[in-house]
């Protein structure tokens, strides 16, 4: 249980920038929604496909009329943030530097940062986020004092619709006969034309695809016909709404290297991942390295080349599994509630769960404590265990836990 929160999130989307932080912005909003709070999303660009799944899941959005990242950008900011009792600005966006981080503190407002490559010269946000494998307290050297860093995929946020996976187990096939394409949510390069074509050099009637395009992709009706005289069997959705489902579903993935790579680990999803922008290279080059990916670097990115290397995981059930399980032990899902927990300030309750069972019997017999109770002497831990077994299967028993913002026990 935590105290509800009002945020401004200020974000934005276009053709060039993409989806990305947008996306990863609405898990965290929705996360705030689940526990009663609330969320407006300010933007100086978006798309129309964007706007619409905002609204979709219930959100306001205000639309800035100035430069992104601008003095009149953050100026109005400010301002928006005063009409609505904002607890929290969070910014995720790489024309949001120094100076406007500045500007927002100074006018008594608590800022959560978004970032990837430490790209601003200095922090003086209450709470920096970087969510990638490559996140380092080198990245954020220049910072100040009450600065607090949360790095790494532990704090990887993913939408609402995955919070039902958690417990799912992904079965792998002998052959993989399924493949998603996604290249994100605009791909103004069009390499989702490339990957069909590769498909279609493998010239397998075994092999079924789904090609999913962002709403904001341009030359969607190109691309469409494309696909339509594929001469193979593909299906095309555009603006996924289920995209768990679809992973879920998929033997393996070809995936540009942005924040769909967190989806695709949280499912455990053999992926090819290509970095088709310049601020996802790093990510998907770590990927590569622990194993949790292959990695197509963007000079390499031919239809027959890819078509190579998607035939030889179709094939490999062992190089599936493998990139299967270290891509699921790097995210697990609860990287929304972490961040909204590090937002809310104090104690907060949760049940009481079988891996308390050791601390609980460790505080009970602290010295302190059993001075002040009834009997001084130490509780076996069979006692112990007998006690906190039975508390747990008994429906007229309800206890709680208290943790910090950390999720560490407190009480």
């Amino acid at each position: 249980m935590m105290p509800s929160l009002n945020l401004i999130i200020r974000t934005d989307a276009n053709v060039a920038i993409g989806t990305g932080h947008v996306m990863r912005c609405l898990a965290l909003a929705q996360a705030c929604q689940d526990e009663g709070g609330h969320a407006v999303f300010v933007m100086a660009d978006s798309t129309p496909a964007v706007e619409e799944r905002l609204r979709s899941e219930g959100f306001e959005i205000v639309r800035l009329e100035a430069s992104p990242g601008s003095p009149a950008d953050c100026n109005r900011t400010v301002q928006i943030a005063g009409n609505n009792a904002t607890d929290w600005v969070v910014i995720d966006g790489y024309h949001f530097g120094a100076e406007y981080q500045r500007i927002i503190k100074a006018a008594r407002l608590k800022v959560l940062a978004i970032d990837d490559n430490g790209h601003a010269e200095h922090y003086c946000a209450d709470i920096v986020l970087n969510q990638n494998l490559h996140a380092s307290e080198l990245l954020y050297l220049n910072h100040e004092p009450h600065t607090r860093l949360l790095l790494g995929t532990r704090y990887a946020m993913l939408r609402r619709e995955f919070k039902s996976w958690r417990a799912w187990k992904r079965e792998i096939s002998p052959i993989a006969h399924k493949v998603l394409v996604t290249l994100g949510g605009s791909d103004p390069g069009n390499v989702t034309q490339v990957v069909v074509d590769a498909l279609c050099k493998l010239e397998r009637d075994d092999v079924i695809a789904t090609v999913v395009a962002g709403g904001s992709t341009p030359r969607l009706n190109v691309l469409q016909a494309a696909i339509a005289q594929a001469g193979m069997d593909i299906r095309f959705v555009v603006n996924a709404t289920k995209m768990a489902e679809l992973l879920a579903a998929t033997d393996l993935a070809v995936s540009g290297a942005g924040s769909t790579c967190w989806e695709m680990c949280f499912m455990g999803v053999p992926a090819i991942i290509l970095d088709v922008a310049d601020n996802q290279q790093e990510l998907a080059r770590r990927l590569n390295e622990v194993g949790a990916a292959i990695h197509l670097p963007r000079s390499e990115i031919t239809a027959t080349k890819l078509a190579g290397e998607i035939a030889s995981l179709i094939q490999s059930r062992e190089a599936r599994q493998d990139i299967s399980q270290k891509a699921r032990e790097l995210v697990d899902g609860k990287g929304g509630d972490r961040v909204l927990a590090a937002l809310t300030v104090g104690i907060r309750l949760r049940r009481t769960q079988p891996s308390d069972c050791r601390f609980l019997w460790e505080w009970a017999n602290d010295p302190e404590v059993r001075s002040m109770s009834f009997s001084a002497e130490p509780i076996p831990w069979g006692r112990h265990v007998e006690w906190f077994t039975s508390k747990l299967s008994d429906p007229s028993a309800i206890l709680y836990v208290a943790t910090d913002e950390t999720e560490r026990p407190v009480g």
